[in-house]
């Protein structure tokens, strides 16, 4: 079976994380700098078969109504059409990211990461990655 690869997409920082190959969990993989994020998901794609990406998106109501996108939504949309361009054979789903970066700290605190570590730019962005794909997986699973 494939794995899905997991996407806490951001303007300067974007969260990586992968499933397991029989997509039952998920797990952080890293934080890339944004410019560099095509080539960082080619090598994953490379690395093993890959089923498709769980996209994160802010949203209000949940990303299957539409109505609720949020005014930073807009990049996000734009990376889905270029996923989609630079990935045809694979699937690129929206799941919405509501307070997936306050969990991804939340865990960190609890996990007894320093508060040091905490505050550098994107230490948690790879987390917050695996929460939007493990809801990806909860709902592929009901």
């Amino acid at each position: 079976m494939a794995r899905w690869i997991g996407i806490d997409f951001g303007k300067v920082r974007t969260g990586l994380a992968y499933t397991d190959p029989s997509c039952v969990m998920a797990f952080p993989h890293k934080t890339v700098l944004t410019a560099d994020l095509i080539a960082a998901l080619k090598q994953l794609v490379n690395d093993a078969p890959c089923a498709g990406f769980a996209l994160g998106i802010p949203n209000r109501w949940g990303v299957s109504t539409g109505d609720g996108f949020t005014d930073s939504s807009a990049p996000i949309l734009a990376f889905k059409k270029r996923l989609e361009q630079q990935f045809p054979f694979l699937r690129v789903v929206l799941i919405d990211e509501t307070n997936t970066s306050r969990e991804a700290l939340q865990s960190a605190i609890e996990s007894g990461m320093k508060k040091s570590k905490r505050s550098k730019k994107g230490a948690v962005d790879d987390v917050a990655a695996a929460l939007i794909l493990q809801r990806f997986i909860d709902e592929r699973s009901h």
